[in-house]
């Protein structure tokens, strides 16, 4: 499982013109799904993610959570942080999961943000979405679990 996270002031996500999710201050989460990802790798990811100090504390240090600081958090799949560029200019998305197998992850990933008492908005799974953002500081982190553990 593969996430790309980001701390925004604002983000949304449209699907045909109609916004679906929507936060100020807090995370953007982009999330890719592979044949081995289970539901320890959404448990491992999710609690890296909501326990990631990366929020500044009133002496200007990176030691703040996004539940710290009251933060909210947008979750949008993205199938294409599975992508191969290793052969050609092309990439393949051959390792990314079947969408029968990674929706539900991706709903157990959103459900187990919430139980861990964040506000937690999403975009539609399979449409294509418009996000826009904008990245605080900027920072943005990978979190992987590809090896079974977490980078």
């Amino acid at each position: 499982m593969r996430s790309v996270v980001q701390r925004v002031s604002s983000a949304r996500v449209e699907v045909n013109g109609t916004i679906v999710g929507s936060i100020d201050h807090g995370l953007v989460i982009l999330v890719g799904i592979v044949p081995s990802d289970n539901e320890a790798d959404v448990a491992a990811s999710a609690s890296k993610i909501s326990g990631l100090r990366i929020f500044t504390d009133a002496g200007g240090k990176m030691n703040l959570s996004v539940a710290d600081v009251g933060g909210k958090v947008l979750v949008v799949s993205q199938f294409t942080l599975a992508a191969d560029v290793r052969k050609g200019r092309r990439p393949s998305f051959t390792g990314a999961a079947d969408p029968a197998y990674a929706e539900p992850l991706i709903a157990t990933f959103c459900a187990t943000l919430k139980s861990e008492g964040l506000h937690v908005e999403h975009g539609v799974f399979g449409a294509h979405m418009e996000v826009s953002l904008v990245n605080d500081g900027p920072v943005t982190i990978i979190v992987d679990t590809a090896d079974g553990s977490i980078v």
